[in-house]
């Protein structure tokens, strides 16, 4: 069923190689025959970390977002290293970005945010048991974290506060596990 959809490269080049994101510019062939062309984002992938305070409530962080000119509010989240295990690349995110590190880490799911233009994605942690330290941010990051309820954040996200899609799809995951409606595998 999937071959009448399937496209396949031709040929192609990489169109532009930065420092953190590369664009390639391949030939691909469609399922009638006719060839175009697909420019997409190669992107390493990320985490994203759901952690839960003792008192149930969401850690959260507020970032300034250059492309978009703006804060944003935000789950942690944060580039996987070449050869980088994910729970191992979620700890260090959780502890660089906000200096807490979790004793109880579960994987929730892999989200795929622009199949359109990249082959990003980013896969999502619940991390409890959370110990408070000093943040380890990056050369050039600034952000400042804090805590919501769930409630609070669902209502960030319906009042258009939350517009990150990360952000978005984790505090809908929150709301279906605490309600009982979805589990963990």
């Amino acid at each position: 069923m999937d071959s009448k959809l399937k496209e396949t490269r031709i040929g192609g080049s990489v169109a532009y190689d930065g420092s953190f994101l590369k664009v390639t510019r391949d030939q691909v062939s469609l399922p009638d025959g006719a060839a175009t062309f697909r420019e997409y984002i190669k992107h390493p992938g990320a985490v994203v970390v759901l952690a839960i305070l003792d008192d149930g409530s969401v850690l959260l962080e507020r970032q300034y977002r250059y492309p978009l000119r703006r804060v944003f509010i935000e789950l942690p989240a944060g580039k996987i290293d070449p050869g980088e295990d994910i729970l191992a690349c979620a700890k260090r995110e959780l502890q660089e970005e906000t200096g807490y590190t979790a004793s109880d880490w579960q994987f929730v799911t892999t989200i795929h945010n622009a199949i359109a233009y990249s082959d990003e994605h980013l896969d999502l942690f619940i991390a409890r048991g959370l110990s408070a330290g000093p943040a380890k941010l990056d050369d050039g990051e600034f952000l400042e974290t804090f805590s919501a309820t769930l409630p609070e954040m669902l209502e960030m996200v319906r009042s258009g506060q939350i517009t990150d899609v990360k952000t978005i799809i984790g505090a809908f995951w929150l709301d279906k596990l605490s309600a009982g409606a979805w589990k963990l595998g």
